[in-house]
């Protein structure tokens, strides 16, 4: 009997680290959801608002989950990606508008990425922010040669490295400040307290529900997976670890994104000048020690660093999927360092434009989510796999929230009162 236990033990294990084998891009993917435009976007909500905006975050995670899985799943099963659909589909017209303004979500993005990191090096070494900016962008540079060379596992090996480092970096205050549990029960119930907190929110769920992620995560599972379809069982196999793939990923970057808002809100509550990112960092230093200030500062390092290789990622597949225009990796990372080195030297405040380029990225969500919602839900272009009725009204109910909040925010802003 044991050894037939053995022996049915075997394949079990096997199936299990099959599955461990075939994770990856959705870590890439949530490199996204843990940006230094959603450390300006916590660290503010926190530090103003206290546990009030926790449940935008949670929300936020969920809908990420949703929509990261569907992308995935659009690429596992029909072999290609978001932005090749969409260019498949749309005239030239048509492409030409879709793909600018997703250009300008990816520039948003580059923008949070690279000034953050920026941030990072001139806590950590005094370095100017446009010279930091510099030096992010190069060695930007050197993490997309990884995968220009060796090939997107030893790229996901690197970047999921970072990602350890940024868990460790924003989480490490909470050890020694832990948050108050009843603020964080009262900060679940959905509500606001102003129009600030409402521009806040939009800047939250901007720096959550990521476009670029979403036109990203079905290249990366396309290409890690390209012999999914080779059989239904490999197929349903694929999927199914796509869908292990994405809960762990954004498990760990909602833990990150919550875990960053509890610390503002525990440390910072009341305390001049946390509207900034420096200002957080030296209240966390008086607070918690210059120990914890060097691994958060640290953590924003490596934020910036990966979130900006994967933004460059991102922008290349846009532009290969709605223009049929594939450019080398270190050239786009070039054209799109640029704006933010010029943000940098004119001296506009780099947390404040952290923030609004979250909004900006929040104002383009509809426009990825609501063409991956229509093919996902395609039997033409899915199959059997299309997505049931349950996730078919989840993502409605998403995008309907995604662009009522949009909207309100844009009345806000041309009536002056955001």
């Amino acid at each position: 009997m044991a050894v037939l236990d053995t022996i049915k033990a075997k394949p079990r294990r096997r199936s299990r680290s099959g599955l461990l084998l075939l994770l990856g891009p959705a870590f890439v993917a949530a490199i996204a959801y843990v940006d230094p435009g959603n450390v300006a976007a916590n660290l503010t909500s926190g530090a103003t608002y206290g546990y009030l905006l926790v449940w935008v975050l949670v929300a936020a995670n969920v809908m990420a989950m949703l929509v990261q899985y569907q992308s995935a799943k659009l690429g596992v099963v029909t072999g290609k990606s978001l932005p090749e659909h969409l260019g498949q589909r749309y005239r030239t017209r048509t492409r030409r508008l879709y793909w600018a303004q997703a250009e300008i979500v990816a520039m948003a993005t580059d923008l949070a990425e690279v000034v953050g990191g920026a941030i990072a090096l001139h806590l950590l070494f005094s370095v100017p922010l446009p010279v930091g900016g510099l030096i992010v962008g190069i060695a930007s540079m050197g993490l997309l040669s990884v995968q220009n060379r060796h090939g997107q596992r030893h790229f996901e090996t690197v970047i999921i490295f970072l990602l350890v480092i940024i868990t460790i970096g924003f989480l490490a205050g909470l050890v020694l400040s832990p948050p108050d549990p009843a603020g964080v029960a009262g900060g679940l119930i959905p509500r606001f307290e102003g129009t600030r907190s409402i521009v806040l929110a939009a800047g939250m769920l901007g720096a959550t529900v990521m476009p670029h992620a979403i036109y990203l995560h079905s290249q990366l599972a396309k290409d890690r997976h390209p012999d999914a379809r080779s059989t239904p069982a490999k197929l349903r196999r694929v999927i199914k670890a796509t869908r292990i793939d994405v809960i762990l990923a954004l498990v760990l970057a909602g833990a990150v994104n919550i875990g960053m808002l509890l610390l503002a809100a525990a440390t910072l509550g009341g305390v001049s000048g946390t509207d900034s990112i420096e200002g957080a960092h030296a209240a966390i230093v008086n607070s918690l020690g210059p120990v914890i200030g060097v691994v958060f500062a640290v953590g924003l390092l490596a934020s910036g660093l990966a979130s900006t290789s994967v933004g460059a990622y991102a922008g290349a597949t846009i532009m290969n999927g709605l223009l049929k225009v594939r450019i080398p990796l270190q050239a786009r990372r070039v054209a799109s360092l640029i704006p933010a080195i010029i943000l940098l030297s004119v001296g506009v405040d780099p947390t404040w434009a952290l923030i609004v380029s979250q909004i900006v990225l929040s104002f383009g969500i509809p426009f990825a989510l609501i063409p991956l919602l229509r093919l996902t839900a395609s039997k033409e272009i899915m199959g059997e796999h299309r997505d049931g009725l349950p996730l078919r009204l989840a993502a409605l109910v998403s995008v309907i929230l995604i662009v009522a909040l949009n909207a309100l925010l844009l009345w806000l802003t041309f009536t002056g009162q955001a």
